[in-house]
């Protein structure tokens, strides 16, 4: 008897493993491809500085996703109320969890590199809302600053493959 109901948990175990992965990789919103458009978005927090002291953050800008991966854009940031003007480069993936993660550098206008970011990213809203959390900010002379930043991104036009 006990050998039968432990057969069975373990068979109903197995098969709720199976369905759920299995509707992880049906997740119709969820993909690198599903997320491709242009974005807008906005991050703040705080960052700390080289000195220890730490700096209120905040950024707004756009960026465009491709359905290779890569990841272009404009923004606007302010450190401790310094404002500059900065241009995105870099790649993302999307996993059919909806969740997925992201690296970008961030140059000034004249190409040269500021920061590179990388951040965990998760798709909600069926792929019109991305949220993100900073997990490295890496200066251009390899030196990492602690933060801590969350972003919200807002899918500027509708995707044609939505149906509602």
């Amino acid at each position: 008897m006990k050998r039968g109901a432990l057969r069975t948990l373990f068979t109903l175990t197995l098969l709720l493993g199976l369905a759920a992965a299995a509707m992880a990789q049906d997740n119709p919103w969820c993909s690198t491809a599903r997320v491709a458009g242009v974005w807008g978005y906005t991050k703040t927090g705080t960052l700390y500085l080289p000195n220890g002291t730490a700096a209120p953050f905040g950024s707004v800008g756009t960026f465009t996703l491709d359905a290779d991966g890569y990841a272009w854009g404009t923004l606007l940031a302010s450190v401790a109320g310094s404002v500059a003007e900065g241009e995105l480069d870099g790649t993302f993936t999307i996993e059919p969890d909806c969740t997925g993660s992201m690296t970008v550098g961030v140059y000034d206008p004249s190409g040269n590199l500021l920061r590179t970011i990388s951040m965990s990213i998760v798709v909600d809203d069926k792929a019109r809302e991305l949220r993100a959390l900073v997990t490295s900010l890496v200066l251009p002379n390899g030196m990492a600053l602690p933060a801590v930043i969350t972003g919200q991104a807002r899918r500027l036009f509708p995707n044609p493959a939505d149906k509602d």
